[in-house]
């Protein structure tokens, strides 16, 4: 256990990593400056998402929690599908204005619900 406060630091500055990132490319859209696509925040939120995910599998090794068990971690797991669904809608430039303000709306409930369920860890 004693790498897990290294761990769990890793990936909770990549899940803010994570919030500032989508907060930005939506601003961004909403500004109309959609040339950001040609910038590394193309590709810049793929690999922070992948250094977290690598923070969380460590987490999972490291504590011994386990998805479908602990229902706050299921939880967890299932919002996080949902934004990324909500938030690949609310990025898509082929989609009417509407349908992406929504679905940015969606993206950022679960991502908080996501937040909250990591701190607060109902039982």
């Amino acid at each position: 256990m004693e790498f897990y406060h290294i761990v769990k630091g890793v990936h909770m500055l990549a899940a803010y990593s994570t919030a500032a990132l989508m907060l930005l490319r939506l601003g961004l859209d909403a500004a109309g400056r959609p040339g950001w696509r040609g910038t590394p925040l193309r590709w810049l939120p793929h690999l922070n998402d992948t250094v977290q995910l690598a923070a969380a599998l460590g987490l999972l090794a490291l504590t011994g929690w386990m998805p479908f068990v602990h229902h706050w971690l299921t939880g967890k797991v299932i919002l996080l599908v949902g934004y990324i669904l909500a938030g690949k809608w609310a990025l898509d430039q082929t989609r009417p204005t509407g349908v992406r303000g929504m679905a940015a709306l969606v993206a950022l409930v679960q991502l908080a619900a996501i937040f909250a369920l990591a701190i607060l860890r109902p039982l």
